[in-house]
């Protein structure tokens, strides 16, 4: 196989940003791709295959580009463009990072990284249900609460419920100390640290107590008709499927809903079925609700997150192979 060699334009100081500290992104994308990447001042040369250096530009084409709209280089975005490039469809991370949903109270903007995501956006704009199913850290919930406030922002609809089952994950609830709101309160923490992130503590507040953003356990949720709302069912993996079947029945009028759920952390009796299992099954055939599974690939987190998913995917997959006699 012939070795070519190509020639890219690249100022210097765009480089110190891609190749990381002690070039450890470059080192990764040479060691992935096969290629070797000479600096010269402002230009790189690449050595490898026709195939490996035209994968190899792409990846930093891509991350400069990344780079220039001030975007912050990780090694989750490495990996991202070096797995994109192996389907040839990282110019892609473009159409990622053009797409901002909205900005947090700091003024960072908030946007799918991955195509998992995207199409998971793309699903709640165009659906009234969208089901986010997958393992911990692919934005499932965060993203979600991002298009709730934009929505409610844009003033599309009238008001935000945030809720979640309140299944004790090896502690009872009797255990804890404090009134009702305080036993449970625990359970909704990560839906309240998304809304002050996103939204900020005071505008939160200001709204709860108008009513208009409402954080609640799931069995508040019963005989309730919601018109023109954004409604957030998270941790539906410990639902029931009665409690399920009252949740999408309480869909009012110009409302939007968006659950989701991880099914390998259901924290319910042993033998109970899940809410979310069973909607999967029999809702996956109405064209307006959109199902939309994540995988390790999407995860968003540290690194090492993605590898832990991977690899508790990877033994569960084997666990349910068929043993021999």
């Amino acid at each position: 196989m012939s070795v070519l060699e190509s020639i890219v334009g690249m100022d210097q100081s765009l480089q110190k940003t891609i190749f990381g500290e002690f070039d450890v992104y470059l080192k990764k994308i040479e060691r992935t791709l096969h290629v070797t990447v000479i600096s010269r001042e402002n230009e790189l040369k690449l050595i490898g295959t026709e195939v490996s250096v035209a994968r190899a530009k792409a990846v930093l084409d891509e991350l400069a580009t990344l780079a220039r709209r001030g975007n912050d280089i990780t090694e989750q975005s490495v990996d991202y463009a070096l797995a994109l490039s192996m389907e040839d469809q990282v110019a892609r991370m473009e159409e990622l990072d053009s797409d901002i949903i909205c900005r947090t109270i700091n003024g960072k903007p908030v946007k799918p990284k991955t195509m998992g995501q995207k199409k998971y956006i793309d699903s709640i704009r165009r659906r009234m249900i969208t089901f986010g199913i997958g393992p911990a850290g692919t934005g499932k919930t965060y993203l979600a609460m991002a298009m709730a406030i934009s929505a409610f922002k844009a003033g599309d609809v009238e008001r935000i419920i945030l809720t979640r089952p309140a299944i004790e994950a090896g502690e009872k609830l009797g255990f804890l100390p404090g009134d009702l709101q305080s036993k449970v309160d625990p359970y909704l923490r990560p839906l309240y640290d998304a809304l002050y992130q996103i939204m900020g503590a005071e505008s939160f507040l200001q709204n709860s107590e108008k009513g208009l953003i409402e954080v609640a356990p799931l069995a508040y949720m019963r005989g309730r008709t919601l018109d023109n709302a954004y409604i957030i069912l998270d941790e539906a993996q410990n639902t029931t499927p009665a409690q399920m079947k009252m949740v999408l029945t309480r869909i009012g009028f110009g409302s939007k809903v968006i659950i989701t759920g991880d099914m390998t952390q259901k924290d319910l009796p042993f033998g109970t079925v899940s809410g979310l299992e069973m909607a999967s099954k029999v809702l996956g055939d109405i064209d307006e609700i959109g199902f939309m599974y994540f995988t390790n690939e999407d995860v968003v987190r540290h690194p090492l997150v993605q590898k832990i998913v991977k690899a508790y995917e990877e033994y569960e997959q084997k666990d349910r192979r068929p043993k021999r006699d």
